[in-house]
């Protein structure tokens, strides 16, 4: 096995060649100036080669000493960045995070994607609070909100954190053994359809597409709800069409307890977004945003 090099008296050569003498490096590293001598000869000896040339009034490198001072430099720099790295890892984000966001949201993308801060970031506190509703998360103390598409308010940066989500017209079968399948969307007037309800009590307009152009539905029916979970609910209950993102109900499709209809028709809008202000990012929130943007 190969001797290993003494690394402590190469590092005493880089500060004698760095600091212009002998006297200076030991002043700089607070030795004994004939420590650092007796050190340096010793890796001389050691290599068999002269490193430098003493006089009395200056000191100057060998070629030898040159190409080891340009060698060992570009080492001990990358060592030195390697541990500055690590000074991330001590430096663990803390504090906490409140971050408002419809179920959907949460349960199909906050908390699958951080997940891993249980381990990354044990000292964060994450607070992921329910609301379908659009808030203004700087008056209720939110660090980030979670919408569809990137339109945000003034002073906000939005960062998309899922892909395009694919929306989905269901109902149980026991609703189309009643009203029959709707083939195309003037078809819908016919049917009872869930209504999604914004806080400000308007319902959302249906979005389909024909014949390459954005068409609307307004939704008729007994009931009206503000989470597109609690619309999958009421269609497997026989309660009407209902028009929710596709990955709620994958597996209810797979399985029969709804059936999709109106596919060809069906939106793709854009995915879900976090937002929060340009201003005051902190480590944690920081952490969070690189975590789920993609």
């Amino acid at each position: 096995m190969a001797k290993r090099e003494n690394y402590n008296e190469l590092y005493l050569f880089m500060q004698v060649v760095r600091e212009g003498s002998f006297t200076a490096a030991a002043q700089r590293l607070g030795l004994a100036q004939s420590g650092i001598s007796r050190s340096v000869r010793e890796l001389e000896e050691r290599l068999g080669v002269q490193l430098l040339v003493r006089t009395t009034r200056k000191l100057s490198l060998t070629h030898a000493g040159e190409q080891l001072y340009q060698t060992a430099g570009s080492a001990f720099d990358s060592l030195d960045s390697g541990l500055a790295t690590l000074a991330h890892y001590r430096q663990t984000p803390s504090g906490t995070v409140r971050i408002n966001a419809s179920q959907h949201a949460i349960d199909k993308c906050l908390l699958p994607k951080l997940a891993i801060f249980k381990q990354r970031y044990p000292d964060i506190r994450l607070e992921l609070m329910n609301e379908s509703r659009f808030v203004d998360i700087i008056t209720e103390r939110f660090d980030a909100g979670v919408r569809l598409g990137p339109e945000v308010g003034l002073g906000m940066i939005a960062v998309r954190i899922t892909p395009d989500m694919e929306m989905a017209v269901v109902a149980a079968p026991g609703h189309f053994r009643r009203y029959g399948f709707p083939q195309t969307p003037a078809d819908l007037a016919a049917h009872p359809c869930i209504a999604y309800q914004f806080a400000d009590g308007s319902d959302y307009q249906w979005e389909l597409v024909q014949d390459g152009k954005k068409i609307t539905h307004r939704p008729e029916g007994q009931w009206a709800l503000s989470d597109s979970y609690m619309e999958a609910e009421a269609a497997r209950l026989g309660l009407g069409l209902a028009y929710v993102p596709l990955e709620l109900v994958v597996d209810d499709l797979e399985r029969g307890t709804l059936i999709r209809v109106l596919q060809r028709y069906s939106l793709r809008m854009d995915g879900l977004y976090l937002y929060y202000p340009h201003r005051n990012v902190s480590p944690a929130l920081r952490a969070v945003i690189d975590t789920l943007k993609i």
